[in-house]
């Protein structure tokens, strides 16, 4: 079976063809847990993306069960000067929470700025690099057991 990777999910706005940096804001979602040590890896996943990517606005973010939410993050890149943002849900599967809750937490999120511009990525999904990764965690446990 062959897996097509989801389309991006336009929440608002119009975008131009090209845009700054100082104009992009990125908020990182995951689902958020009770567990705060859980909540910190998008954190670390937003600081290494700013390290490797140069990304001046990224904001982590959680669906749920945890602060700051999606609509905290969202205002937090408007805040910095960011009129388009991209959201990016930290998921491995494209279900639910991609297709109806996230996208419905960015758009209410994105109301209260009109003039700012929205789009959700999809998830990690099947993505080229997904076995490299897989196999990576498989050969660290064959050396680490």
């Amino acid at each position: 079976m062959t897996y097509s990777t989801p389309r991006n999910v336009t929440v608002q706005g119009i975008w131009p063809a090209k845009i700054e940096s100082a104009e992009l804001g990125i908020v990182m979602v995951d689902h958020g847990s009770q567990r705060d040590d859980s909540n910190r890896y998008v954190v670390e996943l937003v600081t290494r993306y700013q390290q490797q990517t140069k990304a001046l606005i990224v904001e982590p973010a959680h669906m749920e069960l945890a602060q700051p939410d999606l609509a905290a993050a969202y205002d937090r890149c408007v805040q910095q000067g960011a009129t388009y943002i991209i959201v990016h849900p930290y998921f491995l599967a494209p279900g639910r929470h991609w297709h109806e809750h996230i996208p419905e937490l960015a758009q209410a999120a994105a109301a209260k700025h009109p003039d700012t511009a929205c789009i959700v990525t999809p998830p990690l999904g099947m993505h080229p690099l997904m076995v490299d990764i897989v196999d990576d965690r498989i050969q660290q446990a064959l050396l680490n057991r």
